[in-house]
């Protein structure tokens, strides 16, 4: 029987590839992982306090956690809306997060001349969604030998990003992480279709959710995007629930005060009551609770 875009129910158990991040292994049978940060830095001390609390956090819950941060926000919707304190001081930063504190570093990466220097600080190389098709930058990431977590363009399908996976296995690069992050459905407005995550994971390589920005509304604040942040948790459940290999959400002490999509992050503070319930779901999906064999 043909399904979707021509997978096949056969290829449902598809052994799903186990990525090292760090310390972390993220996929086939391990525990769910956490991806989580402020959007943007900020500053060199919000980075940091922020890094502490989530470290913590972590030490508390027994979180697999990635410290995500961008240093530049390349794909703003105005000329002059905060993008970040630029490719060097961010390094510096995130470099010092992760000498301090020991968390694993995700960073997006916009252009193929940062690669390398972004190589030497980050564990996983981010390609955004919207330069999700820009070969140069691909190939570039494929190379740099680290981990690429694909972010999958609002305006692909999902099956389309195996192009993109095999343009980073052509250089040699299986060390992939393929994240979701809604698809766009109409003006300003986006969708999260559970069904891409099953198709994605499909590819063979463990996958993400990106809950905040799946409840983004990209540029539904005029100079801005909006976003409505309450139903993130609503999305990250439905997606664990479906299963998924780790989920992404950004993360700030007062969204409200963010410079960058403050419409759409989690408070820090509602972070344990979600982290705790979504690893409830992920047991009850892996089969522990019941001794089965888990999703692989």
């Amino acid at each position: 029987m043909t399904t979707l875009s021509g997978t096949t129910p056969q290829s449902r158990t598809r052994r799903v590839r186990t990525i090292r991040v760090g310390p972390i292994q993220v996929g086939g049978r391990n525990p769910l992982a956490l991806i989580a940060g402020p959007c943007v830095i900020e500053s060199r001390r919000q980075c940091l306090d922020l890094a502490r609390r989530l470290a913590a956090l972590a030490g508390a819950e027994g979180i697999p956690l990635i410290f995500k941060a961008s240093y530049d926000k390349a794909n703003r919707s105005s000329l002059e809306a905060y993008r970040g304190p630029g490719f060097s001081k961010g390094l510096a930063i995130l470099q010092e997060v992760k000498d301090k504190f020991g968390l694993p570093i995700l960073t997006d990466v916009h252009c193929q001349t940062e690669v390398p220097l972004a190589a030497k600080v980050a564990d996983v190389l981010q390609l955004p969604a919207f330069l999700c098709r820009q070969t140069d930058l691909v190939l570039a990431l494929g190379d740099s030998g680290k981990p690429v977590n694909v972010k999958k363009g609002q305006f692909l399908a999902p099956w389309d990003v195996r192009h993109i996976v095999a343009k980073i296995e052509s250089t040699g690069n299986r060390q992939i992480l393929l994240t979701d992050r809604g698809t766009s459905f109409g003006y300003n407005n986006l969708v999260a279709d559970m069904r891409s995550l099953v198709i994605l994971r499909q590819m063979g390589y463990p996958v993400v959710f990106d809950a905040t920005h799946s409840v983004q509304l990209p540029g539904g604040a005029g100079d801005r995007s909006g976003g409505h942040a309450w139903l993130a948790p609503y999305l990250a459940r439905a997606a664990v629930a479906t299963g998924c290999d780790a989920v992404f959400l950004e993360t700030h002490v007062s969204p409200r005060d963010a410079l960058s999509d403050k419409d759409t992050m989690i408070p820090l503070s509602a972070v344990t009551a979600l982290w705790r319930s979504l690893t409830r779901i992920d047991a009850v999906v892996r089969g522990q609770r019941a001794g089965g064999r888990g999703r692989d």
